[in-house]
């Protein structure tokens, strides 16, 4: 038996569980983690509300860190005793082959806030050695989402502009970290007033209230490439600061799914508008090699026990956090 946090019963936060689960072997092709630290992210909430009484329990938790304990038949990529970091996204393994939806560890497979997990051979990658536990454990779905929209879609180059609406959560500022890394100028927004005083010891340029007038702050087309997470609370302000020939990348929708877009300010300019959701494997490995070339560390709001994980997630859900929330598993 092991110790994890499984949902359900019940829609939302309310719905998880501190208990036990059954343990099992690694099949073949199969690697199992002896986890040391999990991340958090916004996508355990979205599953989480959506399910209710009645559905299959299931651990949450797409990213972790830890030691291989058990390989399965077949296995030829590591061995027992390996420090590794996990890449949540499964069954995609090139850049340019995506799925139509593609398989995240942690809903519906069961995930990493638990003692151990199973993945296959290829989702278990060497730890980097500059990074701490916890660090290595938020270091997943986050950065290879920011990876992918800044440099395999948003076709980001050393001294573009780009804006990062919503600043806070960990896609946010590893993109920003990240833009920063190679030279690019980074502009950020929030509606709150801790976030903007927090995040001026980031490598960034300027940081403003998201509900401030955009041009004045920017001024009109100064903005090369657009990350956006938010939708439509924001979409109809990017057209008064992007650049002819810009682009707007588009991973999430925090504010709602429907957009109404300007047909003029698209064609006329020639705006190019993209969607990305996670990555693939390639997209992984690239992106852990950026990380460590650059040195850079994720950004880490708070730390928490594995059985304290409710309180973790209702910080998430306030959107008080600013970067990562790691969950420390226990050794004993």
């Amino acid at each position: 038996m092991m110790r994890a946090m499984i949902h359900a019963g019940a829609e939302g936060i309310k719905g998880l569980q501190y208990t036990k689960q059954a343990d099992r072997d690694p099949q073949k092709g199969e690697v199992k983690i002896r986890l040391k630290t999990a991340g958090l992210n916004h996508r355990d909430l979205f599953l989480m509300n959506s399910r209710g009484h009645g559905e299959v329990p299931f651990i949450p938790g797409s990213d972790g860190a830890g030691m291989i304990e058990a390989i399965g038949e077949g296995v030829t990529n590591g061995t027992i005793g390996d420090e590794v970091i996990i890449n949540p996204c499964l069954g995609w393994e090139y850049m340019n082959q995506v799925p139509v939806v593609p398989g995240i560890l942690g809903g519906p497979t069961d995930g990493t806030l638990a003692e151990s997990v199973i993945i296959p051979q290829q989702n278990a990658l060497r730890k980097p050695s500059y990074l701490s536990w916890e660090e290595a454990g938020v270091l997943s779905l986050a950065p290879l989402t920011a990876y992918r929209a800044l440099f395999t879609r948003g076709n980001l180059k050393p001294g573009e502009h780009v804006l990062i609406p919503g600043i806070g959560g960990g896609v946010a500022t590893f993109a920003a970290l990240m833009a920063s890394a190679i030279g690019a100028e980074v502009s950020v927004t929030s509606r709150s007033e801790e976030k903007l005083k927090s995040v001026q010891q980031m490598p960034i340029t300027q940081a403003f209230d998201s509900h401030s007038n955009w041009k004045e702050r920017l001024g009109s087309g100064s903005i090369d490439l657009i990350l956006d997470s938010i939708g439509p609370a924001t979409f109809h302000q990017y057209f008064d600061v992007i650049k002819p020939n810009g682009r707007i990348v588009m991973f999430g929708a925090s504010s709602g799914d429907e957009i109404t877009i300007p047909a003029r300010a698209i064609f006329f300019p020639q705006i190019t508008i993209a969607g990305t959701s996670m990555g693939s494997g390639e997209e992984y490995k690239s992106m852990l090699e950026f990380m460590t070339q650059h040195s850079i560390h994720p950004i880490m709001d708070s730390t928490y026990d594995l059985k304290d994980t409710v309180s973790a997630y209702e910080r998430m859900e306030r959107s008080g956090q600013l970067g990562n929330i790691a969950i420390l598993i226990p050794q004993d």
